[in-house]
């Protein structure tokens, strides 16, 4: 049998989601709680693996198993098992043929960003922070330049493990809730790091750090040297992935609603 969950998470104290030698990662909470509900050693592959502090708020997950239980059954039976800010939202039965990361038509990712003078507090490690003024409608005509498919070599990190750094960029949004900002990105995937790097210069020309047109030379210039620095982790959630229909797989969680803006 082949089961599909959706996974919320808070990345704030993980290590990213990739199990690794210590620990302390959201992929080896996960199959220690599945395989204690199951009673029986659980392994998992997610839609998008997420890096140190960011956080998930539709990860979806597939895994083999054995055991007979009921659908829902999963979700209540793996919550029991699993730390307070990591918690199954949906789970699906699924055909053989479905992958939670090679099924995936698109991807999409939110930042959240505080403009204060001052820095977060309650929102620490939940959102980005800048304290100088942005002016959104400067950061919306650098972004056009980003719309469609493109070499994103000068926003993907030296770790970043794609064969093509030629992406398919869908959409991208940018809203304003009070003090918060709200950057939304759809792609058909997305390199290491490279919402971060495209963040890191949405900010200098919100900024005046940098003209609009600069983010044009950038993505030109296929030189990761040439963008402004990786901006932070906190502020960054994984929305999820995006399937055929056919599948049934949900394409949010309640957290959605989280979220400012």
């Amino acid at each position: 049998m082949r089961v599909a969950l959706g996974l919320c998470y808070r990345g704030t104290h993980y290590r990213g989601w990739q199990s690794q030698p210590g620990g302390q990662t959201v992929q080896d909470a996960l199959e220690a709680a599945l395989s204690r509900f199951a009673d029986e050693s659980v392994r998992t592959l997610c839609a998008g693996r997420t890096d140190t502090g960011v956080h998930g708020l539709n990860q979806v997950v597939h895994f083999d198993t054995e055991r007979d239980r009921d659908a829902f059954s999963w979700v209540r039976g793996t919550n029991a098992f699993l730390p307070a800010d990591i918690a199954v939202q949906w789970s699906r039965f699924v055909p053989a043929p479905f992958h939670s990361r090679n099924s995936a038509i698109g991807r999409r990712y939110a930042y959240v960003l505080l403009e204060s003078p001052v820095r977060p507090a309650i929102e620490a490690g939940l959102s980005g922070w800048q304290f100088r003024p942005l002016d959104g409608a400067a950061m919306q005509s650098a972004a056009q330049c980003l719309l469609g498919e493109h070499d994103f070599s000068a926003f993907r990190s030296a770790e970043c493990q794609a064969l093509s750094p030629v992406k398919l960029m869908r959409e991208i949004s940018i809203r304003r809730h009070g003090a918060y900002w709200r950057f939304e990105f759809e792609a058909s995937a997305f390199l290491h790091h490279m919402i971060r790097n495209i963040m890191g210069c949405l900010v200098a020309v919100g900024t005046g750090v940098r003209p609009v047109g600069w983010m044009q030379s950038v993505l030109d210039g296929r030189d990761r040297k040439l963008a402004a620095p990786t901006f932070a982790a906190a502020g960054l959630y994984f929305l999820g992935p995006r399937y055929d229909p056919a599948f049934d797989i949900p394409g949010r969680t309640a957290a959605f609603d989280w979220l400012p803006g």
